[in-house]
């Protein structure tokens, strides 16, 4: 539980209204699923996180770091704790020569045509990534061929211990959806990127090919957390979905998207056990077909903290 001290306190830093109760996950996920957060705190500047997040520490209270949303399922029954939401507050930007310096939650559409208006390649790949720039070091994102290792020369770091660290590209420790940030419990708070210069209509004209790529093979008509699963080495997970037999397959609300086997998308109504329990059923069917095991990439909250009251019952 959040206590009422810890309660002043983040309130004392990022003011009333940057502090809710009960907030709707639902309303802040890609997925449109999900409970309520304990309590979502907003801060606007990178002492605002670092004071968030002391006084977190102090209290032994854990939180937990949200951009866009773009891939976390939220369980039904919400999620304890603090929830820091980065999104829209801490999204400055600024483009300086060949250089653009975005703050972690600054969405990684518009850092991709800051960068266009500016005649910078590069970042071309994540136009269409539904998450935030803090999300996309955390997690190396990628698409078509790009990825966020190949343009970002520095990320700027919240540490576990509350120092503010510059973590250079080798530190980072970049590869395929992982990051040190990732398994060290750092908070992104801003990315350096450099890119390169080339005629803005050229690039445009790749953006939007990679928009109607998009839109013609991903299920983007419907609510969705992206890829649900990570790519196991040496094959696409579409296919093995496909082969399983599952394309279409249902549990409540939740569908593996006729349109693209590698989504789990919310058909109308799914709730956060509709959507575990499909993913867990994908799993099953694709390790009995193929002998592969998928790995979720979408981020599952407040899960872990259902299953501890399961085996405090039992």
């Amino acid at each position: 539980m959040v206590g009422e001290a810890l309660l002043e306190q983040l309130r004392g830093i990022v003011g009333a209204a940057g502090v809710r109760c009960d907030a709707p996950l639902a309303e802040m996920t890609t997925f449109h699923i999900g409970g309520p957060a304990e309590c979502c705190v907003e801060p606007r500047t990178e002492d605002e996180v670092r004071a968030v997040a002391a006084a977190c520490r102090r209290a032994g209270a854990r939180f937990r770091v949200l951009g866009l949303g773009s891939d976390v399922l939220a369980a039904d029954e919400g999620v304890r704790g603090i929830v820091v939401r980065l999104a829209e507050n801490l999204a400055a930007l600024e483009v300086d020569g060949e250089t653009v310096r975005a703050q972690a939650g600054c969405a990684n559409a518009d850092v991709a045509r800051a960068a266009c208006a500016a005649g910078l390649a590069g970042y071309e790949f994540a136009s269409g990534i539904p998450g935030t720039v803090g999300g996309a070091a955390i997690m190396n994102a990628g698409a078509y061929g790009g990825e966020f290792k190949d343009m970002c020369t520095s990320v700027r770091c919240l540490a576990p211990d509350g120092s503010v660290e510059d973590v250079d590209a080798e530190r980072a420790e970049w590869s395929y959806r992982h990051s040190m940030m990732g398994a060290a419990g750092y908070v992104v708070l801003a990315a350096t990127l450099v890119l390169r210069r080339d005629d803005p209509a050229a690039i445009q004209a790749r953006m939007d090919d990679l928009a109607r790529r998009r839109a013609e093979k991903q299920p983007l008509e419907l609510p969705s957390a992206g890829s649900t699963f990570k790519r196991p080495e040496g094959c696409f997970v579409g296919q093995l979905v496909q082969e399983a037999g599952l394309r279409g397959y249902r549990v409540g609300g939740a569908q593996v998207s006729e349109k693209h086997t590698g989504f789990v998308v919310n058909a109308g109504g799914a709730t956060a056990a509709d959507v575990r329990r499909l993913i867990a059923d994908v799993q099953e069917r694709v390790r009995e077909s193929a002998g592969v095991e998928l790995v979720p990439e979408v981020r599952l909250w407040g899960f872990e903290e259902m299953e501890e009251k399961e085996e405090s019952r039992s």
